[in-house]
C-alpha cells in the first residue's frame, strides 16, 4: 500500500534519509523505532507531502506522492496524521475539530459530518466532551480528538507521530488504547513510537532507524526480542533499561 524506494532527504548537507526502501501492507501496523534524528518523523511527514524528498519514489496505491504536484491534495485525503501536539483548533469545540476535514475538505453534507463526528468521539471515550473546547481538555483528551479527527476522514492509513510523548505519563494509557482497538481493526498504521511496550503488542512490522537508514526490519518478535544488529541491541538496552 504504502512503498519507499530509494528515498533520500536532506537539509542543505545534512542528510536525513538515506536510501530508505520498505513496503507497508494494507492493514499493517508498523512502528518506526530508533534514536532521536534518525529520520523516523521525515519518513512520516514526506509520506503526506509535508516534506520533500530529493531523489526516489514514495507510492500511495500506486499514487506517487509529491510535494510540489497539485494532486498532493488527494495524497493528504488519503491519509491522516496525528502529531505530538494534537493540533487542534483552540476556538472551535472537540465536534467541530472533528468536523472540519469533512466539512470543508471533502465537502460532505453537514448533517453526515455532525451525525460521523459524533460517533466518533463516543469511540474514542469522549461522548461527554463534544462541546468542550481543547483548553478545557486534559492532553489525553485531546489527543483522542485527533484520532477521532483524523478518522474522519476516512483515511486508508494513518501516521501516529509520536503521539504519547506530550502527555503526562497518567494519561499515555488512554491513547495507546484507542490505538490498539484501531490495529484490532486493521487500520494501516505508521507510528513513530519510544512505547517498546506498545510495539511488541501490536506491531506487525518494526522498522529500527539510525542516521537515516532503515538498519533492520521485520516482525516485532524478531527486532525486538531477538534483534541482530548491534545498534539494535544497544539502543533496546538503552530504552527498556535507561541509566
Amino acid at each position: 500500500m504504502i512503498r519507499f524506494q530509494a528515498v533520500h532527504k536532506s537539509y542543505g548537507t545534512a542528510q536525513v534519509l538515506r536510501g530508505v526502501d520498505v513496503d507497508i501492507a494494507k492493514g499493517k501496523v508498523v512502528c518506526l523505532i530508533g534514536p532521536s534524528g534518525s529520520g523516523k518523523s521525515t519518513m512520516l511527514r514526506c509520506i503526506n507531502g509535508l516534506e520533500s524528498y530529493q531523489s526516489g519514489s514514495i507510492f500511495i496505491n500506486n499514487m506517487e506522492v509529491d510535494a510540489r504536484s497539485s494532486k498532493i491534495h488527494e495524497v493528504r485525503a488519503r491519509v491522516s496524521m496525528v502529531f505530538q501536539r494534537f493540533n487542534l483548533f483552540p476556538h472551535r469545540t472537540a465536534l467541530e475539530n472533528v468536523m472540519e476535514g469533512p466539512l470543508y475538505v471533502l465537502k460532505q453534507g453537514r448533517k453526515e459530518v455532525i451525525d460521523r463526528a459524533e460517533e466518533l468521539l463516543v469511540r474514542v471515550g469522549l461522548a461527554s466532551k463534544l462541546k468542550s473546547y481543547p483548553a478545557s481538555l486534559s492532553g489525553g483528551q485531546q489527543q483522542r480528538v485527533a484520532i477521532a479527527r483524523a478518522l474522519a476522514m476516512q483515511p486508508d492509513a494513518i501516521l501516529f507521530d509520536e503521539p504519547t510523548s506530550a502527555l503526562d505519563p497518567e494519561m499515555v494509557g488512554e491513547v495507546l488504547q484507542v490505538m490498539r482497538s484501531l490495529a484490532e481493526e486493521h487500520m494501516t498504521m505508521l507510528v513513530v513510537t519510544h512505547e517498546i511496550h506498545f510495539a511488541r503488542e501490536v506491531a506487525d512490522q518494526v522498522l529500527f532507524l539510525d542516521r537515516g537508514q532503515i538498519l533492520e526490519q521485520g516482525s516485532a518478535q524478531n527486532v525486538l526480542r531477538e534483534p541482530s544488529h548491534e545498534r539494535t541491541r544497544d539502543f533496546l538496552r538503552r530504552v527498556t533499561h535507561p541509566v
